[in-house]
């Protein structure tokens, strides 16, 4: 086993070149103090075209900021926060692909990664050190980089699964023992518990959970104290899971591989969840290529896959990644998990998001606004839920769809809805409230 030589960020980063393509650790791992050295470089200009991929960073991302135009060409593979305006702008750029083959991408050498910027666990007496709370497509930029560049920081937690690798598979290493980035859990409203309880409704006992971070998952979570045998198997979980996991609601008795364990491929939350998964056998860091696979997704049962949507339109055309032409996110692991719980025995893949925007605006429209992205087809859609109700669209004629789907509409706006569909199908459209495919 070599033994760690560490050096400075600013000596680290030296290994970039101009043309190279520079991949960054996810989510609460962001490496920053890599990307400070390296946008010093870029501002002294000693490189040109050097191109930087991630999935989604938290924190600043100066890499991406106009002064860089020349220097630094960001190519996500999902727009966030971070770099929303700039993508929109276009001086940083967007990769759509579905977030399982993120990885693919890089292993099978169509985006050659040169430089791999990761952030890990202290090592442990065997030489195996962790990346934490990120797995997704960034152990592929390990094993495939012409250099690994790790930052070894106390405060990663040591992660077991595809979490764990080894030192030689790191070419420098850098010290730092900064916090990682956290995101407490946010306010819950009373829309969000609308439509939490309405999709609360819809687990049922021995489900397999996915869901992501924010309000309305945090909404769903909180009311399924009274479950029994739920799992997880998801891209990602937040805080919202511990109570269940306090109380025995979570412990995986009922799924089908992975038995017993929690399976996610990054996490963003609280110290106390980080602190939750170091040294947690319980749970399993995963590459992404296996969390979203959705042949391994549909293996266990009642896979009860929670999803949003910017848009959807009357007849389940889904977007979920931009505004009109305006890129807001990114493919994601929607599909994903939308065709494995779909495949998955007694599966529900859900849809669920307040019925308007917070200015007011309908989600749901007539069609989608023009530029917008169908991140699920109509076909992918089985659950949509609204504050105002759940309705089920699966197997679904195009008439009955937009009935169901207008009856969870905002009151405000089902008449135009009502309008739009009569015009689209004919004078034999009638939309009635009380019909019982509604119910």
């Amino acid at each position: 086993m070599k033994q760690i030589r560490f050096i400075s960020a600013d000596e680290a980063v030296r290994v970039i070149q101009s043309n190279d393509r520079v991949h960054l650790h996810s989510v609460a791992v962001t490496p920053h103090p890599l990307i400070r050295a390296m946008c010093e470089r870029g501002r002294n200009k000693e490189f040109r075209n050097v191109r930087i991929q991630h999935i989604h960073t938290e924190g600043c991302a100066p890499y991406a900021d106009p002064e860089f135009e020349g220097i630094f060409q960001l190519e996500s593979f999902f727009v966030g926060h971070n770099v929303r305006k700039q993508t929109q702008a276009g001086y940083a750029d967007y990769i759509p692909v579905f977030l399982q083959e993120t990885q693919r991408l890089i292993r099978e050498n169509y985006l050659k990664v040169n430089v791999a910027m990761i952030q890990v666990s202290v090592p442990d007496k065997f030489g195996y050190t962790s990346l934490g709370t990120s797995v997704d497509a960034t152990l592929a930029a390990v094993e495939h980089a012409d250099t690994v560049i790790a930052i070894v920081n106390p405060n990663v937690p040591r992660a077991f699964g595809d979490a764990m690798i080894h030192i030689n598979d790191i070419d420098l290493f850098v010290e730092d023992d900064s916090e990682l980035v956290i995101a407490e859990p946010g306010p819950i409203s009373d829309t969000d518990r609308l439509i939490g309880s309405h999709v609360a409704e819809l687990v049922e006992d021995g489900a397999t959970l996915q869901m992501g971070i924010g309000a309305i998952p945090n909404a769903v979570l909180s009311m399924l104290g009274n479950h029994k045998n739920l799992g997880v198997h998801s891209e990602m979980f937040a805080d919202g899971i511990l109570p269940l996991v306090d109380k025995g609601v979570v412990n995986g008795k009922n799924k089908k591989i992975d038995k017993g364990k929690m399976v996610a491929t990054f996490l963003m939350g609280s110290k106390k969840l980080y602190n939750f998964i170091h040294d947690n056998p319980g749970v399993l860091m995963q590459d992404v290529k296996y969390t979203n696979a959705v042949n391994v997704i549909a293996k266990n049962p009642k896979v009860t896959a929670i999803n949003s949507a910017l848009q959807i339109d009357i007849t389940g055309q889904v977007c979920a990644d931009s505004i009109g032409t305006k890129f807001y996110s990114g493919v994601g692991g929607q599909i994903d998990f939308l065709r494995g719980a779909s495949l998955s025995k007694g599966g529900k893949p859900i849809i669920a998001m307040p019925s308007v925007t917070n200015k007011g605006i309908s989600k749901i429209a007539p069609i989608l606004t023009p530029g917008a992205g169908v991140v699920s087809t109509r076909a992918n859609i089985h659950w949509l839920v609204t504050e105002y109700g759940a309705v089920n669209l699966y197997g679904r004629t195009l008439q009955d769809r937009a009935r169901l789907i207008i009856s969870i509409a905002h009151p405000n706006h089902r008449e135009e809805l009502e309008k739009a569909a009569f015009e689209r199908f004919g004078p034999h459209f009638h939309f009635v409230s009380d019909n019982p495919i509604n119910k």
